[in-house]
């Protein structure tokens, strides 16, 4: 109830081959300017229905028919736009492992630096280096321990009509109507267990509201931070995420690119997987009491986190071109609506340039001492766009990725917490606002490298930076992980299948 429905130019194009390029069938990239110049960005659809699934057992061709039937007839009734749905069909691991190996060997893209390895492979075992579990990590209010899905298919539904979703899911289910009419649901005879859907929401503004309802609604104490959410933000943290230069072309990515992906697969034009690209999928909580502390809220962390600080976690604190090293220094009031704008441009420094600001060796970044060896501080800093610039793009600065992640609001996976230090106990179940995140990269290992690569465990140890300093890593619990292979829209029936 609280979103807009998006007026929307009409596009005449055909679905691509490459599942997730779906930009000729959205808004084209606007320029946006809330204070802080000029920033190019491009909103996608405002719904994303992340529905994770298993296999109850062994597909068999005719279940390939079924399901290709079955996407089909959804598409014959919802247009493939905004205002119907984009289908996508995704394959994990546990998938493949029941198809015959030589099989999947002989098909699947390996990867060009090593190529006894496949493009999909899993999440490492326990995650990443930031995520709880690991040696010496903790966070301040949500400790789950990381969970690696073993998710055989993960369905992803956009629509800027959440009741478009809901029909389409429940049409699978068992309805018998879709779009209005009497339409038989599919036989699946049982196939897919179906998981607990995640949904996703992107739209300027958007996160501010539903924080307030909750806060109106819910509960005035659990959200009380709402006011210091932006309000033109997509993005609950406060700075939109859509910006284009920080998302790749979906030609540069997929497994046999010739553009900045280029070689790093084994993949060639006419492959099996040739257009097909890997995702990773995961549940983050993002802890918003701590991101937005007022000084003296929490006597761990009792300076508070100002628009200054919040932007230095999320961005960087040595960019060239700045007066002392931030992209933006915000409002006199560095709290009220976020403090400060929220579209600012992904400027990028290099592959290197989060290594200089986290070693500071030339104090602090002011006139006359404008260079990336200095910091807003004066301090060794880490921020999150640097470090996924260490791997996320080409030396050029290219990016290697395309961003699909959006705000959630739900209580998946949130458990009981102490909202500060002293004060009030929450039981377990309260909304929280999530990350529900979906990357599309060439390779799971370039994933790996760009995760490890910003949580800079490495850089924060070699330079003995304040773990308060580093990124977002303590204002994020990611709850579950998981690699996918996004195959090539003609094969997204149970890929491999009809070869067996």
């Amino acid at each position: 109830e609280l979103a807009v429905t998006p007026v929307r130019p009409a596009f005449a194009a055909s679905p691509s081959d490459i599942q997730f390029d779906i930009g000729a069938f959205v808004h084209p990239a606007q320029t946006f300017n809330d204070g802080a110049g000029n920033v190019v960005a491009q909103f996608g659809v405002t719904y994303t229905l992340l529905q994770p699934a298993t296999l109850t057992r062994n597909p068999t061709k005719a279940d390939q028919t079924t399901l290709s039937n079955a996407l089909a007839t959804i598409e014959a009734h919802y247009p493939f736009s905004p205002s119907g749905v984009f289908l996508h069909v995704l394959y994990g691991l546990p998938y493949f492992n029941r198809l015959p190996a030589t099989l999947v060997s002989s098909r699947m893209p390996k990867l060009a630096s090593s190529t006894s390895r496949l493009v999909l492979e899993e999440v490492p075992a326990g995650g990443f280096p930031t995520d709880v579990g690991q040696a010496g990590i903790t966070k301040d209010r949500f400790n789950n321990r990381v969970v690696i899905e073993r998710n055989d298919v993960l369905f992803e539904l956009r629509s800027d009509n959440l009741g478009v979703l809901v029909d389409i899911a429940a049409w699978v289910a068992g309805s018998n109507s879709l779009n209005g009419q009497s339409v038989t649901s599919p036989a699946f005879n049982g196939l897919f267990s179906f998981q607990t859907p995640r949904l996703q929401f992107v739209q300027p503004g958007l996160p501010r509201k539903v924080a307030d309802a909750a806060f109106s609604n819910i509960s005035n104490q659990l959200y009380e931070f709402h006011t210091r959410i932006n309000p033109d933000s997509s993005m609950t943290m406060g700075f939109v995420d859509q910006q284009t230069n920080a998302s790749a072309p979906p030609s540069d990515i997929i497994f046999a690119s010739t553009g900045a992906g280029a070689g790093l697969t084994t993949a060639k034009a006419g492959d099996y997987f040739d257009n097909g690209a890997i995702a990773h999928f995961s549940h983050v909580i993002e802890d918003l009491y701590q991101f937005y502390a007022l000084a003296n809220q929490d006597n761990r962390h009792p300076d508070g986190e100002p628009f200054t600080e919040r932007v230095m976690y999320m961005f960087r604190a040595n960019q060239l071109g700045t007066t002392h090293g931030l992209p933006n220094e915000g409002n006199t009031d560095q709290f009220t609506d976020g403090g400060g704008p929220s579209f600012l441009n992904n400027a990028f420094q290099g592959n290197n340039s989060v290594m200089n600001e986290a070693r500071d060796n030339a104090g602090t970044f002011a006139p006359g001492n404008q260079t990336q060896d200095a910091t807003f501080t004066g301090l060794g800093r880490i921020g999150h766009i640097a470090g996924l610039q260490r791997f996320g793009r080409t030396t050029s600065g290219k990016p290697l990725h395309i961003r699909n992640d959006g705000p959630g609001f739900d209580s998946m996976d949130v458990g009981a917490f102490q909202l500060f230090p002293g004060g009030a106990q929450v039981g377990a179940g309260s909304n929280q606002f999530k990350l529900q995140f979906l990357a599309f990269v060439p390779t799971a290992e370039l994933f790996r490298q760009m995760r490890v690569g910003v949580a800079a465990q490495d850089l924060q140890s070699q330079f003995k930076v304040d773990g308060d300093d580093n990124g977002l890593e303590r204002f994020i619990t990611a709850t579950r992980r998981q690699n996918f292979l996004v195959p090539p829209r003609r094969h997204r029936s149970f890929p491999l299948l009809e070869l067996t």
